[in-house]
């Protein structure tokens, strides 16, 4: 494979007309994404959906870039989906991602992107590992059993970004953002995350007035949430701002039980019926909250408080037709 002859950028404000392939684009980050990088001014947006280019599929990687010649990329594309997704069908998780990564990131060097982020997930990080959650935690113990096998794809990626930068001296990059949430999130109750498949619930028992919901596992695991449009903030603020190494954490800074989000859905879907909780359900990762300490160090914070981000998602998927 032969690569061509790069014109590295050193972290500064992207020009405006450069092609920025947003890898991803439909989902909840790639559409906020894009939404972001057209209100900064970014005129040459390369999106295609997989039903055009298929990421797992090598050849199709690079002819895209063969002719498209992107200067910046966003991997934002992935194989996601809750536990309930992660527990039953681990290879996909791992095939798909796997391959995703591998033929994004070989593209870019062989086809000369300029600058690209790699987005990951918190996932990557033990089990049991210190609260927050420092980067220098990445591969320091076990991880959570319902989905390692994403998270063994999304480390791949992140040593893929390190080995890149090592050999090549390429200012690639990688963030690990926290849970997300937002408008244009999954609400197929099968794959959902857990803000989504809250509302979505929430929503159907209160359209239907039942006097009670039911939610998975305990309600006592905390976990933090971010706005997906403070994401696709920290992303650019990211490709401008910072050169290293370590992939950066993105997240609030916050958490709460799910016991505490469940109340607070329930408060802006106006349900007043009563919340149970299914134990023999999982819980998952005790705690998962992210030490942001490096991206704030930087000069960024979110912008979007959880009551806030939970009501524009509500109006969202009320504007979905749902019942």
């Amino acid at each position: 494979m032969h690569s061509v002859e790069l014109r590295t950028l050193s972290p500064a404000e992207l020009s405006r007309t450069a092609r920025v392939h947003i890898a991803g684009h439909r989902g909840l980050v790639g559409s906020a994404l894009v939404r972001h990088f057209t209100e900064q001014g970014f005129g040459d947006l390369l999106l295609r959906s997989s039903d055009v280019t298929d990421l797992r599929e090598r050849d199709a990687v690079r002819r895209l870039y063969a002719a498209e010649r992107p200067r910046v990329v966003v991997l934002a594309a992935a194989r996601v989906g809750g536990i309930a997704a992660n527990a039953a069908r681990p290879v996909d998780f791992l095939s798909d991602n796997l391959r995703i990564q591998l033929n994004v990131l070989d593209a870019a060097h062989e086809f000369g992107v300029e600058r690209l982020l790699f987005l990951g997930s918190s996932c990557i990080y033990p089990k049991h590992a210190p609260q927050p959650i420092p980067e220098s935690a990445l591969l320091t113990g076990p991880l959570e059993p319902t989905n390692d096998a994403y998270a063994i794809a999304k480390i791949s990626g992140i040593l893929h970004i390190q080995a890149l930068r090592r050999q090549y001296g390429l200012p690639y990059i990688s963030a690990m953002p926290t849970n997300l949430y937002g408008p244009g999130d999954n609400l197929d109750p099968r794959t959902s995350h857990v803000v989504p498949a809250m509302l979505q619930r929430t929503h159907e028992a209160h359209s239907r007035r039942a006097s009670r919901i039911t939610h998975w596992g305990s309600g006592t695991p905390r976990r933090e949430f971010l706005h997906v449009d403070d994401l696709a903030r920290a992303c650019l603020f990211l490709l401008e701002n910072y050169d290293g190494d370590a992939p950066v954490n993105v997240g609030t800074g916050s958490d709460l039980e799910l016991r505490e989000l469940a109340a607070l859905i329930a408060r802006t879907v106006g349900y007043q019926g009563s919340v149970e909780w299914d134990a023999s359900r999982p819980d998952g990762t005790p705690q998962k909250l992210l030490d942001t300490g490096l991206i704030n160090g930087l000069g960024w914070k979110p912008e979007i408080a959880l009551p806030d981000g939970l009501a524009e998602t509500y109006a969202w998927l009320r504007s979905q037709s749902r019942p």
